[in-house]
């Protein structure tokens, strides 16, 4: 365990030094806020004490900058060559990932964090599910850890930034949109395991308030998928 927060420290470190996390806080910030307050289906607009547009932004936001934050936690490492050193110190896989999968998830409750004053602002306003918004943060923060693991497998397999960007972005937009759109074209079965493997019948139920066993299930596999694979190019690089 001391491994792993040693690796995750080292990355929170180097994104605040990039200035990786001021650029990715300050912008979600921005949008979000914009979208939540402002534009023509905010709160306002809505009148309801509801945090419904925030979820709705931040669900696209996210998309776009976690595969920016995941893009260089292992394609730098082996353009550098420094993975190879990384692999030869006492440390397994498994610690290295988790480290670098921890400190990306830490940083995205730091923004989450961040909002919670919009969570406030909406309570004031009237009458609010209190459980749906706390359902809501959970739904944005499972989905984040998906996508930091798909995120880390794309860079896993990538020797430049920019590729693993494009690579996370790819396979998260099957997730994100294209099963979506594909399940409407089927009935049955088939219809059923596209729609099942879509985010978004899972985040727009959790972000309704209704934690089902199912969309756990679903956000964890996910999660785990992608960290076990990028686990497994490792393994075959290190051998």
């Amino acid at each position: 365990m001391r491994q792993i927060w040693a690796i995750a420290r080292r990355e929170l470190r180097s994104f605040f030094d990039s200035l990786m996390a001021y650029i990715m806080l300050i912008l979600f910030l921005g949008f979000s806020g914009f979208f939540t307050w402002i534009s023509g289906a905010d709160v306002f607009f809505v009148k309801q004490a509801s945090l419904q547009s925030f979820f709705g932004i931040a669900y696209w936001t996210l998309f776009f900058f976690i595969p920016a934050l995941t893009m260089r936690l292992l394609a730098e490492e082996n353009r550098s060559g420094t993975i190879e050193l990384l692999l030869t110190k006492p440390i397994n896989n498994w610690q290295l990932i988790i480290g670098k999968f921890l400190a990306t998830l830490i940083l995205i409750v730091i923004a989450l964090v961040l909002t919670l004053p919009y969570y406030i602002t909406v309570a004031n306003l009237g009458p609010v599910d209190h459980g749906a918004i706390w359902s809501g943060y959970l739904a944005l923060l499972l989905m984040s850890g998906a996508y930091i693991a798909i995120g880390i497998f794309a860079s896993s397999i990538s020797h430049n930034q920019i590729v693993g960007f494009l690579l996370a972005l790819f396979i998260g937009i099957f997730f994100h949109i294209i099963f979506s759109i594909l399940a409407g074209g089927f009935t049955g079965t088939i219809g059923s395991v596209l729609n099942y493997l879509s985010i978004s019948d899972h985040f727009e139920s959790m972000s309704r308030g209704v934690i089902d066993s199912k969309d756990l299930i679903y956000f964890l596999s996910l999660i785990l998928l992608g960290l076990i694979a990028a686990e497994a190019v490792l393994a075959k690089r290190k051998a």
